[in-house]
Parts: structure tokens; C-alpha cells; sequence
């Protein structure tokens, strides 16, 4: 194989640094023929559109819009010599300058994209739990909220202990935090000194889960050896879950 000349080369060289500063323009929010066209100014100087056209392979047609987004970004100007325009790239510094404003504009306008963040993030949001350090992390979210709706399971009382919910429910009358509850018709007599509670009962049933509704919360909690929990925060839910409560609660009998 031949040996490539100097000149093959050099013009190599000079194809892949402009290809790697296309790049960078691009990243700096040029678009690939505004790179294109600001590189072929600064290279060769002053040029007329049809002149920008051929050094850059941009169609002169195009070559007329480019220029008016370079001058509107401030890395173009020109100049009138026998009534034909001249462009001239601007120093390049002006690159910074352009990146500090969408910057500072970024930071202008974060205070708002974290709050519609932060408000979508607390809208929608579910969590797991599991073990009783767990489902007691939900109980103490509950005592947060005025008003609880539960919809009891049966026979979980030694899951978490009855010591557990006494203090639980001295912190609820402590804080003035209400209930509505509905129970098994045969858990009658093991409930019916929980305080700051209207109690009502469905016939008897079997079932492991629970579900508690406070504010914009579901909380669903399966009742077995090592309990686990769904905690979905959703208004949307937490309605449809209250609107369901309020129709037992019409069938079920204090």
C-alpha cells in the first residue's frame, strides 16, 4: 500500500477537528447546519449566502434562514458592500454567553418545574411495607389525619398485639382523631370500647386484609405472621375507597 501524502493528511486533520467542533456546537444547542455554516465563517471570514453555500454544501436557500437564526443568537452579523450582504461569524466567546443564558433561564424557571414535580410526585405515589415496625409506620401516618375509615380484618389482633393499638388508640383520643369502622358481626364484643369510634357490623366474614382511608391514603394491610402493607397515595383512589366504605357502611348495622 502507497504512502498517504502530507496534503491527504492535513486535510484528514482538518475534516475530523471540524467534525469534532460540529459536535460540540450541537451541544451547545446549534443545530447540525448552523454548526455547519458558523464553522464555515469562522474559517474563511466574510462571505456572500452563495459563496456560504458552497464552502459549507448548505443549499443557498436554507443558507438565508440559518443566517437569520446566527444573527438572532448574536454569532453572525454582517455587512453592505455594493448592496450585497456579507456574514461574518462573531467571536466565539459569544458561545458562553449563550449557554449562561439558558442557564440562568433554566434556573429562573426551576423553582416551577419542581414544584409541578413535587406536586405530581405527592399526587401519586405507593409505597410497601412489611413486618410490624411496618404496618405501625401507617398507623402513625393515620394519626396525622382528623377522620379514619376502616374496613376491619378478623383475628389480627396478635399480629401487632393488643398493647400496640391501646396506645394507639390513646394517642387517637389524645389528638382527637376520629373513626368509622366496620367490623365482623362476631367481633362485637372485642371492639366496642375502642374510643372516638362510630362502630357498625356486617354479618359475619373471614378475611385477612384490612383497609384504612385517611385524606388522600389507602392503606391496605394483610394480617398474617409477618404483615405487609400497600400504601397508596391518590386522591382519585381515596375517593372511589371512601365512596365504597360509605355503601357498606349504609348496609352494615350498628
Amino acid at each position: 500500500m502507497g504512502k498517504s501524502s502530507p496534503q491527504s493528511f492535513y486535510s484528514a486533520n482538518i475534516m475530523e477537528t471540524l467534525m469534532v467542533s460540529e459536535e460540540v456546537l450541537q451541544e451547545a444547542g446549534l443545530t447540525p447546519i448552523e454548526a455547519r455554516v458558523y464553522l464555515t465563517l469562522l474559517e474563511h471570514g466574510a462571505l456572500l449566502a452563495g459563496v456560504i453555500s458552497r464552502k459549507s454544501g448548505v443549499h443557498r436557500r436554507s443558507v438565508y434562514d440559518v443566517m437569520d437564526r446566527l444573527i438572532e443568537k448574536g454569532l453572525v452579523s454582517y455587512i453592505v458592500k455594493n448592496n450585497r450582504r456579507y456574514y461574518e461569524a462573531t467571536n466565539p466567546t459569544k458561545l458562553l454567553e449563550l449557554l449562561h443564558e439558558k442557564e440562568a433561564a433554566i434556573q429562573k424557571a426551576l423553582p416551577e418545574l419542581k414544584s409541578k414535580y413535587e406536586s405530581r410526585k405527592e399526587k401519586q405515589e405507593t409505597l410497601f411495607f412489611r413486618g410490624r415496625e411496618g404496618i405501625k409506620a401507617i398507623f402513625d401516618d393515620q394519626l396525622q389525619h382528623k377522620d379514619i375509615f376502616v374496613l376491619a380484618a378478623t383475628g389480627y389482633w396478635n399480629t401487632v398485639s393488643k398493647p400496640f393499638f391501646s396506645q394507639y388508640d390513646l394517642m387517637r383520643k389524645k389528638l382527637g382523631v376520629k373513626q368509622k369502622m366496620i367490623f365482623s358481626s362476631d367481633m362485637r364484643s372485642s371492639v366496642e370500647n375502642i374510643p372516638l369510634s362510630e362502630k357498625r357490623y356486617l354479618p359475619k366474614y373471614e378475611t385477612p386484609v384490612s383497609m384504612g382511608i385517611y385524606g388522600d391514603k389507602v392503606s391496605i394491610i394483610m394480617w398474617t405472621s409477618t404483615p405487609f402493607a400497600i400504601l397508596i397515595k391518590e386522591k382519585a383512589i381515596a375517593d372511589a375507597y371512601r365512596n365504597y366504605f360509605n355503601t357498606l357502611w349504609k348496609i352494615a348495622r350498628p
